[in-house]
């Protein structure tokens, strides 16, 4: 039989003494990482006679895959809204920044812009692997401008946009560019609409629901021709009636067509959603949550003013607003933090909450089988964690890129 180093040269890695979230368990086993990758054990042992050529003690940390945000609109001063000349620099910073917040892939988000913006800053993103240099891009999130007016909340209205003759086609006009777009948030009640998530979902975008008056028939529609999504569910959308739910009523509807899972984001702030509202959802649907950060670009900044795209934001403690009103513009929070108050909310398992950061935007993107789990051959992106969920360190392919501090703790 052939050793290890005939099938590759290059080093194992075994992480023991730990408890490794698989399989929707804690598991006390080893993890096992070669050329970025999750290895089979028991392939390693039986079929290549080969063994660890370096062993880290995790110290009893659970493991659990890197936390994937949907829904980021900048942090630490830098906003994607805005186009810069150093737009790239910015894009750098935060995702090198939130390598400590447990997020190893991102999809950095832009509220409604003029065109202009999307031409000058769509270009400047690119998908790329994460690293040392910082956490992956998955591609952009466009939150707008096809959204509701009465529904805009931060969005500056003089930018919104509906949708025309040649309703695509007016949509790449404003965007410029669909090339490195995963996810657009639109309204499904907008007249046209329903050709457009036609045509995104042919291109492998996912069609996000938010911003919207829509009522259930036609959330269920806008469904019925391939959203999978929807973008902060509760908030900028008609409150939950009883007799039309409206696109709340999506987490429950028995018109979702066979083998598709609608997804909700939720931005578990504590400021954002009532903890009991968080809890009626996940009851509702807990396999369809998807944690996400909504953070704009005076996360990791002290209170103050900051922007958000064309608007002016005030940050008053955890409450973000748009300045000299009461109207709530993202938030400053960050994964980790939105994570342990899902769980607390809850009162959900580890497993679960983990799961909602990392698992269920996974399957959103249908990248599952390469991120957010710990599955063999799926990329060795993880967190090492301690019991009360605060990231201790955080690993992209198999390589520590941020570790906690404890020298002077």
């Amino acid at each position: 039989m052939p050793s290890n180093k005939s099938v590759s040269d290059a080093p194992i890695v075994q992480f023991t003494n730990c408890r490794i979230l698989r399989d929707h368990q804690l598991q006390r086993e080893d993890l096992w990482v070669r050329e970025g990758k999750i290895l089979n054990p028991e392939k390693l042992f039986f079929d290549e006679k080969g063994s660890a050529d370096v062993q880290l003690d995790c110290k009893d940390s659970i493991v659990a895959p890197g936390f994937i945000d949907v829904q980021i609109n900048g942090g630490f001063g830098v906003d994607f809204s805005l186009a810069t000349d150093d737009f790239k620099s910015g894009i750098d910073l935060v995702s090198q920044k939130i390598l400590s917040h447990g997020v190893t892939s991102f999809c950095p988000t832009l509220v409604t812009s003029p065109p202009s913006v999307y031409h000058q800053v769509l270009p400047q993103i690119s998908v790329r692997n994460g690293g040392a240099h910082g956490a992956g891009i998955l591609g952009a999130h466009l939150e707008g401008p096809f959204i509701s007016k009465e529904k805009k909340g931060a969005h500056p209205e003089h930018c919104l946009r509906t949708f025309e003759a040649g309703a695509f086609q007016d949509l790449l006009a404003t965007y410029g560019s669909l090339d490195c777009v995963q996810i657009v948030t639109l309204a499904p009640e907008m007249r046209r609409s329903s050709e457009v998530i036609r045509e995104l979902t042919k291109r492998g975008i996912c069609v996000s629901l938010g911003h919207s008056v829509a009522n259930l028939s036609q959330a269920e529609e806008a469904v019925q021709h391939g959203a999978t999504f929807i973008t902060h569910l509760f908030n900028a959308m008609l409150p939950f009636h009883h007799r039309d739910p409206g696109i709340v009523g999506l987490l429950t509807s028995d018109k979702i067509p066979t083998g598709r899972r609608v997804f909700y984001g939720m931005i578990s702030d504590g400021i954002h959603t009532n903890p009991a509202a968080l809890r009626i959802a996940h009851r509702a649907h807990p396999k369809g949550l998807v944690l996400v950060t909504d953070a704009i670009a005076g996360m990791g900044l002290a209170p103050g003013r900051h922007t958000l795209g064309q608007q002016v934001v005030e940050i008053d403690g955890l409450n973000t607003y748009i300045a000299g009103t009461k109207t709530l513009s993202g938030s400053v929070a960050t994964m980790d933090t939105c994570v342990r108050h899902f769980q607390e909310a809850t009162g959900c398992s580890v497993e679960t909450a983990l799961e909602a950061a990392s698992l269920h935007p996974a399957q959103l993107l249908g990248i599952e089988h390469k991120k957010g789990t710990l599955n063999y051959g799926s990329d060795a992106d993880f967190l090492m964690l301690n019991d009360s969920l605060y990231v201790q360190a955080t690993y992209i392919a198999g390589k520590e890129v941020w570790r906690q501090d404890v020298s002077g703790m």
